[in-house]
């Protein structure tokens, strides 16, 4: 795995961040109005991102031992990372609202989030960091189309390390868009889910599948 697609992981999201501000806004909102004003609102969110980002963190790693157990033939590396460029113009078209492809592996999440979510209960109303952590770590299992894309190039890394660091990078993307959903509410998110925006970021991933697209390509051609 190149560090080009590390930052590659990073653009998608940071672009695709707004997706995650739309689903994960009423949760950080919730966060801003428990955290007392003024004192204590960015440790919290900050613990439930970091929270978050772990919970992809051991995903890509588990994603990454898949692709490294089936993955170790050349073609089937090659229809991996074919699966992961497909993944990003599916996100990138779903942001554009031309395809509900990914609204529908969101629904076939719901089995596992289902059996997960009841133990968000435990960590509300959060007083601290030490509610938020945790908390984070069971929201990052949220159905979420944009987190699948990114767990396809995971599963194309070729070792859990790769796709720990690959989703780690994806995280980090995240990061900025869900801080400023949590910090400035309302305001935010209504600009997360304006349609420019969505087309903006739309279009930039899909750019980004396309390209993927292309080296597949030109790989098969050489």
């Amino acid at each position: 795995m190149s560090d080009a697609t590390l930052v590659t992981l990073f653009l998608v999201g940071l672009l695709g961040g707004t997706h995650c501000a739309g689903m994960c806004g009423g949760i950080v909102g919730a966060l801003s109005l428990q955290a007392s004003a003024g004192r204590g609102a960015v440790s919290i969110h900050l613990a439930y991102n970091a929270g978050r980002i772990l919970s992809y963190v051991l995903a890509g790693a588990l994603a990454g031992a898949i692709g490294y157990a089936f993955g170790n033939i050349l073609p089937m590396q090659r229809g991996l990372y074919l699966f992961a460029s497909l993944m990003l113009v599916a996100m990138g078209l779903y942001l554009l609202g031309a395809t509900q492809t990914l609204a529908f592996l969101e629904r076939g999440g719901q089995r596992l989030w289902t059996r997960i979510q009841p133990a968000t209960r435990s960590f509300v109303p959060v007083r601290g960091p030490a509610q938020a952590l945790p908390l984070g770590m069971l929201w990052g299992w949220l159905p979420c189309g944009l987190v699948y894309s990114a767990l396809t190039t995971a599963l194309a890394a070729g070792s859990p390390a790769r796709g720990a660091l690959a989703m780690l990078a994806f995280g980090l993307g995240t990061l900025p868009n869900l801080l400023l959903a949590g910090l400035l509410l309302t305001r935010y998110r209504n600009f997360a889910q304006a349609p420019t925006t969505r087309r903006i970021s739309g279009l930039l991933v899909l750019g980004f599948g396309c390209y993927g697209l292309f080296n597949v390509w030109r790989t098969l051609s050489a």
